[in-house]
């Protein structure tokens, strides 16, 4: 277990990284509402330029469980740290280059073509940092704080975003809206450079997690044992309902963040007619609290539980989906940003224990693979569809209320996840559940007993 120096470097270089890799995937979110849709997708019909552009922004989604599986592979192999430092170098510069792209009416097809394949290098990359971020302070941390100290870099998420929708808000506010689409947007995305630069120059300083040094010496005697095997084949082999269950965990959690942020600037701008600005500046305020206050959730896991503070935000959500759109049809902006901001902070609920409720599932010579196939896989049937799925149900109905319904529903499902699932508060990352025996060699210890190197 770091000291509490150490351990508040570890987590600062977390949030930090995580911080950058959510601010460069949430540009492309906001993005695609605002302007991609007008400058690579243009159509007659605004609603389906808007749903041609988030299509494209699903396709991220789609490369994130690939990015689970090669990075969990070989952060489960060669180590966390690695993986991390070259996460953020692809999604920094994958970011970067999309600043710089040319517009259709420059190149035609070929700029949607190139903004969607720099979209996939984000995605493969986004796949393995969640992962890495959160088992390498889990993985330092005691028992007693994990849910605290893990929801650090979960922080990252509400951040990105903060500092994502600031910028884009700032340039809003100051620009007319020609000079925005001329260049203006442009700016957030060649920010990242700088972003991945300061990033960098914090994540490599930090130390690799020591039960994960202890579970590669324990890997190597198994490799010569000829016991070894691919961490994902593991993973699926003795630990699939585990994936399941974080699937299961993730759902209604991912399908609320992007209806409440991404979705809610098309619902504010096309549906309402409002100015950009009043989605912009609610997000901004609610990603603040939304910042702060998700390590809070994260410490009174460790007093109650896992499950129950999961589900405080799940079952609050179901209710909040029918109340957020009709304060969002006041279409005045202090109510939309209560409406926001409620939303939220039961998001941060399901949000705030999950780092340290889906890391102490899996044993750790398969914890990176795992925590990062159960995770993305949830971002391709939830997150990546969310907006898609919202706008569509707007663009056939003409009313929220089937958009609420959806978003009830996927809350529901997250919460009968977790009614069924076990409570993993207090578990030790060094327990090793049993294997089938190998001849010549000893088998693993029963989970949720230390595992004796003698």
């Amino acid at each position: 277990m770091a000291s509490s120096a150490g351990m508040r470097k570890i987590v600062a270089a977390s949030l930090i990284g995580t911080t950058i890799e959510w601010y460069d995937f949430f540009l492309y979110g906001s993005a695609a509402a605002l302007v991609f849709n007008k400058l690579f997708f243009p159509t007659a019909d605004p609603l389906t330029g808007t749903l041609i552009a988030f299509v494209t922004y699903a396709i991220g989604f789609l490369a994130r469980p690939l990015g689970g599986v090669v990075f969990g592979h070989f952060g489960d192999k060669v180590g966390r740290k690695k993986l991390l430092v070259l996460s953020l170098l692809m999604m920094g510069g994958a970011t970067f280059a999309m600043g710089l792209l040319p517009t259709y009416a420059g190149i035609g097809v070929g700029a949607p073509v190139l903004l969607t394949v720099l979209r996939l290098v984000q995605g493969f990359a986004l796949g393995g940092e969640w992962g890495g971020a959160v088992l390498i302070v889990s993985e330092h941390g005691g028992e007693e704080h994990r849910g605290f100290w893990a929801s650090w870099p979960q922080s990252g998420a509400p951040g990105g975003n903060l500092l994502a929708t600031g910028v884009l808000a700032l340039l809003a506010s100051v620009q007319s809206e020609e000079a925005f689409l001329s260049w203006g947007w442009r700016v957030p995305f060649l920010l990242s450079g700088v972003l991945v630069a300061a990033g960098l120059w914090i994540r490599i300083s930090v130390a690799e997690s020591p039960v994960f040094l202890a579970a590669q010496a324990r890997a190597r005697r198994d490799e010569s044992a000829g016991g070894a095997k691919a961490p994902a084949v593991e993973v699926l082999r003795r630990s699939w309902r585990e994936v399941l269950t974080a699937i299961g965990t993730r759902f209604g959690e991912n399908i609320s963040y992007y209806v409440l942020t991404s979705f809610l600037l098309v619902y504010v701008t096309t549906h309402l007619g409002l100015h950009k600005s009043s989605a912009l500046d609610a997000v901004l305020i609610g990603s603040a609290l939304h910042f702060v206050t998700i390590p809070a959730w994260g410490a009174l896991s460790d007093r109650i539980g896992r499950r129950p503070v999961t589900m405080i935000g799940s079952v609050g959500m179901a209710g909040w989906a029918f109340a957020f759109f009709a304060l969002v049809d006041s279409r005045s902006f202090a109510v939309i940003t209560v409406a926001v901001t409620v939303g939220l902070l039961l998001h941060g609920a399901m949000y705030g224990p999950q780092a340290a409720f889906i890391s102490e599932m899996f044993d750790t010579d398969v914890r990176y693979s795992g925590a990062s196939m159960g995770s993305q896989l949830a971002s391709i049937v939830a997150g990546a569809l969310a907006p898609i799925i919202a706008v569509e149900l707007l663009k056939d109905f003409g009313s929220s209320a089937p958009v609420s319904v959806y978003l009830c529903g996927a809350a529901l499902v997250t919460t009968l996840t977790v009614a069924f699932a076990r409570e993993t508060r207090g578990r030790s990352l060094t327990a090793v559940r049993a294997a089938p025996a190998v001849p010549g060699q000893r088998t693993s210890a029963p989970a949720g007993q230390p595992f004796d190197a003698a």
